[in-house]
């Protein structure tokens, strides 16, 4: 039996821009990629091209049905040195912006996708006290000069994404990786500290997460002064958090998700909407998280998914804020492209009851567009409704894309 989502929601997908568009060489993230001995296992070089063949992309988002289109704009192109802003680089970005437009899509802009300017990196990142003036400043120069041209502006991807790492229990090589790229980083630049939003060391977790959300502040209070009417919001990455059983002792859940999520809830609480990116349910028992069981179905990344687990990220980000929900995010790492017919399918009938609850959901954006560098990974992670040759840069669409463009026309599941 299916069922029909409310005329009006956003049917969309994801890409950012240092994944996709290729050679964004002012980065902090480019800049760490080609330390030696780097935490990344492959440099973004070309990426997917997307900085020359964006049109071509549009099109196929277009073909694919979608109506909105979530996209990030890269600081560091923007800005390529402290206090200055590069007038080429806004016309590039006005000029897909506007390809949107004559396209139908509406566009959902990420302000900071993980990358920031090499400089702000060398500066401490968002250890620096300055940091939160630094980024409302870029924040209002892009709302003044692009921000009639989208729908939707977002503050931060994931900006606890770091913690919410942590709770994984990374590899002791990794953590010595990143170690190494981040005192490899701070000795090429000629600094004391070099920091990044996405290779974080966990003795950073607590001040990085505080200088973000003051980040997030002074970013809302700098849009909101040009785009007082404009939605804005952050993106939270967020697990399905459930307990064993009904009886189990929920205090261990409960400190997680005031640790990974608190201090980000309580800000969305002042926001216009929320992003929720979930992509994985983890159950707890009283003494933490429990493996998935035998014959689960699991990511590429080895973590439990469920069909449920979209559902209730979002039933609990909307009980805790009050606001409105997009989902920003959701997905799978799967060589197997049945997987993501699967959970895209599955998911959006679960968000469908939420949906008949109540919740106030305001649109679906699927990640990603396109098989993308996913960070330290490299090219390995395949989450794209697109594969890309990376020899030819050639996209082909994957058979879940048409099942989703099939959803996204009739908004029927």
């Amino acid at each position: 039996m299916s069922v029909k989502f409310p005329d009006g929601f956003a049917w969309g997908v994801a890409a950012a821009g240092h994944q996709i568009e290729g050679f964004n060489t002012q980065s902090d993230l480019w800049f760490l990629e080609n330390i030696e001995g780097s935490v990344f296992m492959e440099k973004s070089g070309i990426a997917c091209d997307s900085y020359n063949r964006w049109a071509e992309d549009l099109d196929i988002v277009k073909a694919m049905g979608m109506n909105t289109y979530r996209m990030s704009i890269e600081w560091a192109r923007i800005q390529p040195s402290e206090g200055v802003f590069d007038d080429a680089e806004f016309a590039h970005y006005e000029a897909i912006l506007d390809g949107c437009a004559a396209r139908g899509l509406k566009v959902n802009l990420t302000l900071n996708h993980f990358t920031s300017p090499h400089w702000f990196g060398a500066k401490a990142g968002w250890l620096n006290p300055q940091a939160p003036e630094l980024f409302a400043s870029y924040c209002a120069e892009v709302a003044r000069r692009l921000g009639d041209k989208v729908e939707y502006l977002i503050t931060f991807n994931e900006p606890n994404i770091a913690q919410l790492l942590g709770t994984l229990h990374l590899p002791d090589f990794i953590i010595q990786a990143n170690i190494r790229t981040l005192e490899g980083a701070a000795a090429k630049a000629g600094v004391e500290k070099y920091c990044a939003s996405n290779v974080m060391l966990e003795s950073d977790y607590l001040d990085y997460t505080l200088g973000m959300a003051k980040g997030h502040e002074a970013a809302v209070k700098a849009v909101k002064a040009v785009l007082p009417n404009k939605p804005l919001g952050l993106s939270l990455a967020m697990f399905d958090d459930v307990l064993e059983t009904p009886d189990t002792d929920p205090t261990f859940r409960d400190a997680h998700r005031e640790n990974i999520y608190g201090i980000w809830l309580r800000l969305a609480k002042n926001d216009d909407f929320m992003g929720v990116q979930n992509y994985e349910r983890v159950v707890y028992n009283a003494d933490g998280p429990v493996p998935a069981p035998e014959g689960a179905r699991k990511s590429g990344f080895g973590n439990l998914l469920h069909e449920g687990a979209l559902a209730g990220a979002v039933e609990y980000a909307h009980s805790v804020t009050g606001k409105p929900i997009m989902v920003t995010e959701h997905g799978v790492n799967s060589e197997n492209d049945a997987d993501r017919e699967w959970i895209l399918t599955a998911s959006l009938k679960e968000l469908h009851k939420t949906v008949e609850k109540g919740v106030p959901v305001w649109g679906y954006t699927h990640w990603s567009f396109l098989d993308n560098f996913e960070w330290i990974f490299g090219y390995g992670p395949k989450f794209g409704l697109c594969s890309v040759d990376r020899t030819t840069m050639k996209r082909t669409r994957k058979p879940s894309s048409f099942v989703y463009e099939q959803i996204a026309r009739t908004g029927e599941v």
